[in-house]
This record gives structure tokens, sequence and C-alpha cells, in this order.
């Protein structure tokens, strides 16, 4: 359904809500502003209403995690009939079937997958976590268990979330300096490589034969030192604006994890579960799947629930961590939740259903179809995406970055009924993820509303 706005925004139960939000939450958390936010009440397919009864379209499939739509009645369908029976159980120790069941079928959908049919034919063995932040110090942790090394090499612009590991491989200023006195400081950054072959706007310049040649030297260079464990890395940087790299970028990664035999480690929290055009971003390099050492997913891994997984190789993982006595190394209170697997369960049954993975890619253009039309607006500069993720540059009458412009529209937008986020390092880009089942003329009238301001 369209926008449908009943009262000024925010409304006047959401501002009530948002002055007691600011007396009892921390007030680093919540943004709170004259115009900001909006409390919600309910949420189905891509829209969302308010305490107030406005009804908004969701362009953000609220962090990603709603690909598939907001409160989907076959995930929430076992959902209810898994709380029913079994809400918690104890993890490491006397765990539900269902925690064996997703860590089999995420072997399945990953490196089952990708090695079938070869000579090197391995399965998937996986640590289920809470958050995203999680599944990548897993990650991290099974690196240095695994090398001894204690350095790792992460990307300007990256986003691996906040807690001391991922924030060290956050290659994002603002988050890091706060705590540079206290984190470990074990990261390496390289520049983030932007290619041109999904952009529909101005052409960045990351994608010349020049740039690939000095960013091989400046890899190879780190690498000599022998003091890097790990390469991570977004195959599509998410919050870091919706960066898609040039089609040399993964494979050559691939290539230098190998020569100086480190893992390498893809975070696909975001960009997993169809939602780049692909099952795995990963899968959809120039036509070509770059099979990682391990995979970080969450967000549309439930499609609701907090939950997250380290997937690595069988005999990585076997190598790097010991063989539990009764004290787990890495563990969690709520690790591998009964309702949180059954919807994870539910969630990839649907993401490989034929139907569903049509409806996705036909939503999917559409939504480049409709960036194609605010393409040549004065302010936008490039407009850049795969699948359902998209970002779209704003820019000033000299083409530079413009993030006041872009709180701007970010905070119209919502004034019409239009949930929208802003990303990227400089914040002036408008981060589109919707879920698949958003509706066609909600598109159109996103474009009509852009194109108005």
């Amino acid at each position: 359904m369209l926008p449908k706005i009943k009262t000024s925004i925010p409304g006047p139960l959401s501002k009530k809500l948002a002055l007691k939000l600011r007396k009892y939450e921390s007030r680093n958390i919540t943004f709170v502003s004259k115009g900001f936010p909006v409390f919600w009440s309910k949420a189905k397919n891509a829209n969302i209403w308010d305490v107030d009864g406005n009804r908004y379209v969701d362009f953000t499939s609220a962090f990603g995690v709603a690909t598939l739509g907001h409160t989907n009645p076959q995930i929430t369908g076992d959902l209810r009939l898994q709380s029913r029976d079994l809400v918690h159980a104890m993890g490491d120790v006397h765990p539900s079937e269902l925690k064996v069941t997703l860590c089999q079928k995420l072997s399945e959908i990953t490196f089952e997958k990708w090695t079938r049919g070869s000579n090197s034919k391995i399965h998937g063995k996986t640590i289920l976590c809470n958050s995203g932040f999680e599944a990548v110090e897993a990650a991290l942790k099974t690196a240095h268990l695994l090398t001894g090394k204690k350095r790792v090499l992460a990307f300007s612009g990256s986003y691996h979330g906040l807690g001391f590991g991922a924030l060290d491989v956050t290659g994002w200023p603002e988050f890091r300096s706060p705590f540079k006195k206290i984190i470990a400081d074990f990261a390496d950054f390289l520049p983030y490589p932007q290619g041109h072959h999904c952009s529909i706007g101005k052409k960045p310049t990351y994608s010349t034969n020049d740039f690939m040649n000095e960013f091989f030297k400046k890899i190879e260079r780190l690498l000599k030192k022998s003091l890097t464990g790990a390469i991570i890395v977004e195959p599509i940087q998410g919050r870091g604006g919706e960066v898609i790299p040039p089609v040399w970028f993964l494979p050559l990664l691939r290539t230098m994890a190998d020569k100086y035999q480190i893992p390498l480690i893809f975070d696909e929290i975001y960009t997993g579960f169809n939602r780049t055009g692909s099952f795995f971003a990963c899968e959809d390099c120039d036509g070509q799947t770059v099979v990682p050492d391990m995979i970080c997913l969450g967000k549309s891994l439930t499609g609701g629930l907090p939950l997250s997984a380290c997937v690595g190789k069988a005999p990585l993982m076997d190598q790097a961590w010991p063989e539990s006595t009764g004290e787990a190394l890495h563990t969690s209170t709520f690790l591998g939740n009964p309702i949180a697997c059954a919807m994870a369960l539910k969630s990839i049954t649907l993401h490989r259903d034929p139907v569903i993975l049509k409806q996705i890619a036909h939503t999917a253009e559409l939504l480049r179809d409709s960036m194609t039309k605010i393409n040549e607006l004065s302010f936008t500069g490039d407009v850049r995406g795969k699948g359902l993720m998209w970002g779209i540059e704003i820019v000033n009458e000299k083409g530079t970055p413009a993030p006041s412009k872009a709180v701007e529209i970010m905070m119209e937008g919502l004034q019409k009924g239009y949930i929208l986020l802003n990303g990227g390092l400089k914040h002036n880009v408008i981060s589109l993820s919707p879920p698949y089942n958003i509706h066609p003329q909600a598109l159109t009238g996103f474009s009509e509303f852009l194109k108005g301001i």
C-alpha cells in the first residue's frame, strides 16, 4: 500500500514516546529531534504503521532484515508453532534438534553447494551467534587460532559491527576514534575499490588498470610482512554507501589469501539471502563464485529475530578450534535459540523458492528502472546498485558530497511516508534496500517524491 499520513510527523504519541525514551535510554542510542523518530506499532510486507496510525513504505527492510517482507506469514507461522513447544534451550550444553538442522542447512547452502562436483568437496561448520558483529568476531577468533597471527587486512568504509573485535576491522573513524586508546588496533586498512559496472550515474575512478596494479602492489607489500592472519571484506559495502567493487577485486583477494595461506572472510550479513540479485553476493562476481574460507551471515537469515552465523570450511574450523571438553571457548546464553532457528529454516526455504526468486528478480528490475529516472536530478551523483540494494549519492552544485541535503531528503521522505536511511562515510548516500514485495506504485511514488524536491 502507498503512504497514508493522518497526523503531523512525528505524531503526538510518537513525540510523547520520544520524550519518555530520552528519559530512560542512553541519549547516545536513538536520535531524537523535532522531526524524528516515529514509533512503529505494526508492519506488513513493505508497509509500516506508527503508533499514531500513519502508514509508511519501508525502503530499508528495517536495516536489511525484512527482505521477504515484514511479518512474513510463513515465517511468523513457524515462530508461533515453535513457541508452543520450546522457547529456549541450552545451546552449547543441551541444544534443541533445530540447531542441528540449521547447521546442516547452512552447510548445504554454502560450502557444499560451492564445492559440489569438485575434487575437493567439503562441508561447512557453523558457530551460531546472536548479532552480526558476534559472527564477525567468531570469524576473527577462528583466523587467529588457525594462523597465530595478530593482524587483519580490512578496508576503508567497511562496517562489521561495533563490538571491540568487529570495531577494530570497521573502517569508520567516527566509530573507532572515541575508543582508540583501548581498541587492540590489529587492523590494516586499504582503500575499498569502487567499480562502475553497476552504476547508472557518474563513473567512479576506481576502475582503471592503474588503480588495480597499484592496489595489487599495496596488498602484496602488506602480506609479505607475514604479520597478517586474515582478510575480511564485504563483497559489496552496505553502510559504507552501497559501494560495488570492480570484478577483479574478490578474485584478487582469493588469490592473495591462497598465496599467503591465510583465511578469506566474507561479511555477507547485509548482502546475503538474495539482497544483491544472487543468493550471496560472492556468487555473482562476473558470473563466477568466489568461495571464501568463512562467511558471516545475519539480518535476513531469520527475517526478524536475532540470529547470526559464522560458517567456515570444515577442515579449517576443525584445525582452528579444539574439541570441547565441557567448556566452549566461544559461546553465549542464547546460542541456537529454537525460535530463531525455526525462523531461519523457514527463511532459507523461502529464499530458495523459485516463485519467490522470480518475484525478487522482477522487483529488482523495477527498482533499477526507477533509479534511471532519478539519475539526472541536479543533486544526484553516482547512482549504483545490484538487485534490491541501491545507493544514491547526494551532491551539491559542485558535485561534492552534500550530507546535509541527504539528511534533508531522509527527513522530508519521512514526512511524505517513506522510511529512508542515509549512509556512506560522508553520510551523503540515500541507501535503498526495500522488501522484495514492495509495490511498483511505491517505487514510482518514491521517484516522483525525489523529482519534486
